[in-house]
């Protein structure tokens, strides 16, 4: 492969990392899982109609978070939060109009029912939708190629991805799934979706730093609340200890003044009700981390088409490469790739593909050279096949 480079990382191991993950029903996390939702919808009634995807790019939505008087027992919804959707796509063809704006209410309805369980999506938000068609030299650029050809990139953009997770980037993400893959209605159903979870380990010490929205009517005073919050902590506690993280401070609510009655309360279970708003791309990158100490990209994936949009592709495929590579030798510590794309140049023959990887004895494993360039280029080729993944949203995006 032409364009491909790889070369060593000078440190295996980092004094300081900082891990982040904004949870389920963070407004950030949201805006991205509805304008995912909405490209998947689209791709399916693309294809229903056309046989095809076309072309569309709705990875602009925006949350504006609403008023609200929560409190023990019970509470109120005073405003609506406020959902915009905006971006490009096909909203007619072949004679036929597509119901854009019916589809992105009704995927961003269903998303809201099935994962926060004490917000109603109906009295609670309101859905603006504002798509234009694309303009006409991108929709040129993307029907360009004819069918079965690979497609065409379009955008000069980049991605990268790294393999394998440390430590408490693994961490970071259990705590969250753990809070957030229970049964909400029965365990612990106080506990809101909005999870913000926050890492900073010096050397061995860790500090775990962890926002969860309470909501008040399942709360009827005080004590209730604080026995909530450590709940969470000692559930996490032993969850840090699995992770090989004995000795770790964990921190839950950590703004809350009990003394003063300031605490993380909520009607709805997300911060989106009254205390913050939302945007695509702010949150998780693809691998549902925010990770300052690694190499990042700040595309915003979801919503973005799954066929040509590199922004999207690359960052999938990024991760794809460096987590086939790690896998090769237990030697290899951290891989990190990075592809750059060349807008109107197929997907499959990026501008740049490197590899920079660190191993623990400091010594490139023999073969590797052969071993990347054959992996990179098989990841590569397979971009195009992804599509089918991305509709079925089998590949995380955030």
């Amino acid at each position: 492969m032409d364009a491909l480079i790889i070369s060593a990382r000078q440190s295996a191991d980092e004094p300081v990392e900082i891990v982040e993950r904004k949870g389920l029903g963070h407004p950030d996390t949201i805006c991205d899982a509805l304008a995912e939702a909405l490209s998947r919808a689209l791709c399916r009634e693309y294809r229903n109609r056309f046989g095809a995807v076309l072309h569309h790019n709705v990875d602009k939505a925006l949350l504006c978070g609403g008023r609200a008087a929560p409190a023990f027992g019970g509470g109120a919804v005073l405003a609506p939060i406020h959902i915009y959707f905006a971006g490009r796509a096909v909203t007619e063809a072949a004679g036929e109009i597509i119901p854009v704006r019916e589809i992105a209410v009704d995927c961003a309805t269903r998303w809201l029912g099935a994962n926060m369980h004490a917000l109603d999506a109906q009295r609670h938000v309101r859905i603006h939708e504002r798509i234009q068609p694309g303009s006409i030299d991108l929709q040129a650029l993307y029907s360009r190629g004819k069918a079965g050809d690979v497609p065409l990139a379009n955008d000069s953009s980049i991605g990268v991805g790294h393999a394998p997770l440390s430590a408490l980037e693994r961490l970071v993400l259990a705590v969250e799934r753990r809070m957030n893959d229970r049964d909400r209605a029965s365990q612990n159903p106080a506990w809101g979706e909005d999870i913000k979870v926050m890492g900073i380990r010096r050397g061995t010490a860790l500090d775990l730093t962890v926002a969860c929205a309470m909501i008040g009517r399942h709360l009827q005073h005080m004590d209730d609340y604080l026995a909530e919050t450590a709940a969470v902590a000692a559930s996490l506690r032993s969850l840090a200890a699995d992770h090989g993280f004995a000795e770790c401070n964990i921190a839950v609510n950590r703004a809350d003044d009990p003394a003063r009655g300031s605490v993380y309360l909520t009607v709805t279970g997300t911060s989106a009700e009254a205390g913050d708003d939302g945007q695509v791309g702010r949150g998780n990158r693809v691998n549902g981390l925010i990770t300052p100490c690694r190499p990042m990209s700040l595309e915003a994936a979801a919503g973005k088409n799954p066929v040509s949009h590199v922004g999207k592709l690359y960052n999938v495929v990024a991760r794809q490469i460096a987590e086939a590579l790690a896998a090769t030798d237990p030697e290899i510590v951290r891989v990190e790739c990075l592809l750059a794309s060349k807008i109107g140049a197929p997907v499959t023959e990026p501008a740049i593909v490197q590899i920079r990887l660190a191993t623990a004895d400091g010594a490139r494993p023999p073969g590797f050279n052969a071993r990347a360039a054959d992996i990179a280029a098989d990841c590569i080729a397979r971009a195009p096949r992804l599509v089918d993944q991305f509709i079925a949203g089998a590949i995380r995006l955030f």
